[in-house]
């Protein structure tokens, strides 16, 4: 979409809030965005493209129109944003990158419900605790629940009218304690419901229930004299307080809170999240966001924060934050702390993201060291250029002629990050008279990627054109005619300040000079006029010895291409016998080349 295409309904635009979406020619959303003020919004896409991110140019670039929708206030919009965003998934909208299946502990709805472990969760009335991020920490909850609660493990159809019948039989659980026989009428269903309701407790973190219950069972077993009972409710409670003096107590005065954190690192955010009931940390997690075009830790913020908590099953009335956030659910307390226990939960969050990304840098330093030279340079030159894919295969075109005269080009050839000479191609120009290097660098473009599509090829991922911005509109036209725009990145390099263009954009793009990705375009861009100059030199020297011969009376072009085709040189014409000029030209021809080259 153009500045022009724009000025013409720009005066039609609202200046109430509202929401609009860029999308392209086949009505897909490219990009959601809110707006205090429409108008005003949507005319900084359409201003000056120098002070504009590469990313926001690409957008307008990319989308054929806009359209829009107003509503009564700033949050409005911010809530429908957030919808949309979810639905549609825009190309150029934060991304979630959230692909992990972590585990859940599942309370089935049936009678004598079964407890379990499970990474798919099922609209079935069953109860979902969770999700666990740490298989260790899921692992001990799980065992602390098998310890204190004994519960049967079968699939059976445990219904009133099964059990009376006598359809089961108690199994090995049974005889050896870790099932009290519900399948049998052993155990009622009241007492088996009461130790659900307690692990449902432990698995919300909520464990002071937990030890009153057991205390009340020791003391009712005590009571009847049942004291070998009473002794394993002992354990049992002694089991339960050794695990839960080794839980992280944050607070003794916090209850329910959700608390966040962002962090920035390369192209992603990162929020961390700590979930905390009755003062303990129960549960954590660190979700990625690829930014694109939201750079803003708020923004950023309003998405995550219900996604976490729709993935958690919070219903924390309390978010902690680092700063205000608006859009957020209307019944949830916000707390941007600046003291006390809060405030230091906060620096707990902050420093579990600060390790996370440094564990993630540690991991790319890593991988970098595996890597080769090669990949590096190219995988630093794909970012620096913004590209969908490494440029292992990368292409260069120059033009070379004086004043017109035997114009040529070259292509070089790089895989790699390193020049591949065999496949290296020199090109005469054909149909261009003159010196128009436009014309001719759309000559040998069209020649080359029409050559290599009908022989079906491997097409390069990269192309570099050797000058400035006309070449590289020359050979952006013929690069739309083949269809390949978008299978081909295409890039011109202006010599003066190394600056790198794009097709259709006017702002140059500056690399870091010391960058080893620029090293290697400089290296291609080179090479192809190195290659480009000796192959017009070795065109204009045949061209003058040719001369040479066709200024005899009577010896054609024709004629003095084949002699140099077969002596090489004018010089070793001279010497040759006439024996060895008769397999190749008749006698009149012999005796007028001794009389002309004498």
């Amino acid at each position: 979409m153009t500045t022009e295409d724009y000025k013409k309904i720009s005066d039609t635009l609202p200046k109430q809030p509202g929401v609009y979406r860029f999308r392209d020619k086949d009505e897909e959303i490219l990009y959601v965005g809110k707006a205090k003020n429409l108008k005003n919004r949507l005319a900084s896409y359409f201003g000056e493209k120098k002070h504009q991110a590469y990313k926001t140019r690409v957008l307008v670039k990319n989308a054929d129109h806009f359209d829009y929708t107003i509503v009564d206030t700033e949050n409005d919009a911010l809530l429908l944003e957030n919808t949309l965003i979810k639905k549609f998934q825009p190309r150029y909208n934060v991304m979630l990158k959230d692909g992990k299946s972590y585990a859940y502990i599942c309370i089935k709805n049936e009678r004598f419900p079964r407890v379990f472990f499970t990474r798919r969760v099922y609209k079935d009335g069953s109860t979902y605790l969770g999700p666990y991020t740490s298989k260790f920490r899921a692992n001990e909850i799980f065992e602390l629940i098998k310890q204190l609660f004994p519960l049967r493990t079968c699939k059976f159809n445990l219904s009133e009218e099964n059990i009376n019948a006598g359809k089961f039989k108690v199994c090995l659980e049974y005889h050896i304690k870790n099932c009290l026989g519900p399948c049998e009428n052993h155990e009622e269903e009241e007492s088996y419901n009461k130790k659900i309701t307690q692990i449902k407790n432990i698995l919300k973190g909520k464990f002071k229930p937990v030890k009153d219950y057991i205390k009340q069972e020791m003391q009712i077993h005590a009571d009847n004299l049942e004291f070998e009972m009473a002794e394993q409710y002992r354990e049992k409670l002694s089991y339960f307080e050794n695990f839960h003096s080794k839980s992280t107590v944050v607070s003794a005065t916090i209850s329910d809170v959700d608390v966040f954190t962002i962090h920035d690192y390369e192209d992603s955010a990162y929020v961390n999240y700590l979930k905390v009931v009755n003062g303990m940390l129960i549960n954590t997690d660190t979700l990625e966001l690829k930014k694109n075009l939201n750079t803003e830790h708020a923004d950023l913020l309003r998405y995550a924060i219900p996604h976490i908590r729709t993935k958690f099953n919070s219903i924390a009335p309390e978010v902690v934050l680092p700063f205000n956030v608006e859009g957020l659910e209307d019944d949830i307390k916000i707390t941007v702390p600046q003291r006390a226990e809060k405030k230091k939960l906060l620096e707990l969050s902050n420093k579990n993201i600060t390790y996370f990304i440094l564990q993630l840098k540690k991991q790319a330093l890593n991988k970098i060291k595996k890597q080769t030279s090669a990949e590096r340079i190219l995988k630093t030159m794909k970012e620096d250029l913004q590209m969908d894919v490494v440029p292992f295969h990368i292409e260069c075109f120059d033009n070379s002629n004086i004043q017109g005269t035997n114009p040529v080009a070259s292509c070089v050839v790089f895989k790699n990050a390193k020049p591949s000479k065999k496949d290296y191609r020199k090109f005469n120009i054909k149909t261009v008279e003159g010196p128009d290097d436009f014309a001719s660098m759309e000559e040998v473009v069209r020649r080359r990627y029409t050559r290599l599509k009908n022989e079906n090829q491997d097409l390069p991922q990269l192309v570099i054109i050797d000058g400035g911005k006309g070449q590289l509109s020359s050979a952006y036209k013929i690069m739309k005619e083949l269809g390949l725009e978008k299978k081909i990145t295409l890039i011109g390099i202006a010599k003066r300040l190394e600056e790198i263009y794009f097709p259709e954009d006017s702002i140059p793009l500056y690399i870091n000079k010391k960058s080893e990705s620029l090293k290697v375009i400089q290296m291609a861009r080179n090479e192809a006029h190195r290659f480009a100059i000796n192959f017009h030199r070795d065109q204009r020297s045949k061209n003058f010895i040719g001369s040479q011969l066709t200024e005899i009376k009577g010896i054609g072009k024709k004629t003095a291409d084949t002699l140099l085709k077969a002596f090489g040189s004018v010089t070793k014409i001279k010497e040759a016998a006439d024996e060895e000029l008769l397999t190749h030209v008749s006698a009149g021809i012999i005796k007028k080349l001794r009389d002309g080259l004498s």
